[in-house]
């Protein structure tokens, strides 16, 4: 088995004990109520993640729009003196939740500036009382304009979005192979598991298991089947991750991760639940497999409990679903606060994975892999500093301004304003 490894879920169990005994250490009061003391993670959580030193002058949001065509959503923000920045958005999700875009989002940022951008994201969640709409509903369409504003930024500074978050640890990722052969038989999953890897080169892959929020899986028993399978297959070399997407109750999740401990499986994904708070930090205590959770995570305040808690040892915000880069780092930061690494979640339409690679850059604490689900081959662009794929298993980051990729003007100019039903 490759050492690094287990050397890496070492160094991340090691660096979680550090940093309990860093919160101790730093005996604030602690809440009898709650049990724990968050002090370090709250100090991580107040700094400020957009580089604003980069801006001398103020960057005032003269106009946001909402985009689209043939299925695809852009969002195009520009200030006043001219900047422009376009993200698109996530086209499975926005045709439900563009209504939350067009009355709840834009209308805040317009006039606002953008280099105070840390605060306009609490300031526009109590915005209209928006905070009775937490969930993607309301994150997605605030991901979509703060991914806009950032690559504006990002062609004023002449720095990639990675820079304006961070400082750049990673100018390539090395990338797992997510898929979903779920209600496929182990025989079919196992060939396409191996096709996708083959045109990938990834040294790591991550399979589902379980019914996806249901104990009921299709056809019955191939969880059982497929874990050993997989191993057997990809060899000890291959690091490999499994994803319930919460399929089970405490007590089954706990006899499947002991299979997965005994075929030597890498990390656990939502393993009951995802807002089973206590029964996924159970799980995380019975079993020595790595936890990983947050995809479906909407609340800065839980994730600050599970990672407190030591019910989760890898975190995965997902950069649309949570809200953008700026609420993700902060959780990356509070994991790295407590020892724990971070492997974003992305989605797979539109420009996900390159908002991941920008992420990923700039993380202190990434995770040895992190997921590819393909580039977008249907939108008109082109990177002048990356080729956008993967070889040998990495991807190289775009380093030029902002986003570091530029969409055909004419397709952008064949999208038109999308406009809000008036219901009388």
């Amino acid at each position: 088995m490759k050492s690094t490894r287990r050397d890496f879920f070492k160094s991340a169990a090691a660096g979680a004990l550090g940093g309990s005994l860093l919160l101790r250490g730093c005996q604030p009061s602690r809440d009898p109520l709650i049990g724990q003391d968050y002090s370090a993670l709250d100090k991580a959580l107040s700094e400020p993640v957009l580089k604003r030193e980069y801006f001398p002058d103020p960057v005032i949001i003269g106009s946001m729009e909402l985009l689209y065509h043939d299925g695809n959503f852009l969002c195009r923000v520009a200030s006043k003196d001219g900047a422009t920045g376009i993200s698109v958005g996530h086209n499975q999700k926005m045709p439900s939740l563009y209504t939350m875009f067009i009355s709840r989002i834009q209308p805040f940022f317009i006039g606002k500036d953008a280099r105070d951008l840390d605060e306009l994201l609490d300031d526009v969640y109590v915005y209209e009382s928006n905070y009775k709409f937490q969930g993607l509903g309301l994150w997605l369409p605030l991901a979509t304009a703060e991914f806009a504003i950032l690559d504006m930024l990002g062609q004023i500074s002449g720095k990639s979005i990675g820079e304006l978050i961070g400082t750049i640890q990673h100018t390539h990722v090395n990338v797992y192979q997510a898929n979903n052969f779920r209600g496929k038989s182990t025989e079919e999953s196992i060939e396409g598991i191996r096709r996708q890897v083959e045109e990938t080169q990834a040294k790591a892959l991550k399979f589902k298991v379980g019914g996806r929020m249901s104990n009921r899986e299709e056809p019955p028993g191939r969880t059982e089947k497929l874990i050993p399978i997989v191993r057997e297959t990809f060899g000890d070399e291959m690091e490999i991750y499994a994803d319930s997407n919460g399929s089970y109750d405490k007590d089954e999740a706990i006899r499947i991760g002991r299979i997965m401990e005994q075929y030597r499986l890498d990390f656990y994904e939502e393993p009951v639940p995802f807002d089973w708070y206590e029964e996924t930090k159970a799980v995380a205590d019975a079993l020595a497999i790595p936890i990983a959770g947050g995809e479906q995570e909407s609340s800065m305040h839980s994730f600050r409990w599970l990672i407190g808690n030591d019910a989760l040892q890898i975190v995965q915000p997902d950069l649309f679903y949570f809200g953008g880069m700026i609420r993700s780092m902060k959780v990356a930061r509070i994991a790295e606060t407590a020892g724990k690494s971070c492997v974003p979640h992305i989605s797979g339409t539109g420009l996900g994975c390159l908002y991941m690679l920008h992420f990923v850059s700039a993380l202190p604490n990434a995770g040895p892999y992190h997921e590819f689900k393909g580039f977008n081959r249907q939108l008109p662009m082109h990177c002048p500093t990356a080729p956008l794929e993967s070889v040998g298993g990495r991807v190289k980051v775009p380093s030029g301004p902002g986003l570091g990729v530029i969409i055909d003007p004419d397709y952008i100019e064949k999208h038109r304003n999308v406009e809000l039903l008036r219901v009388s």
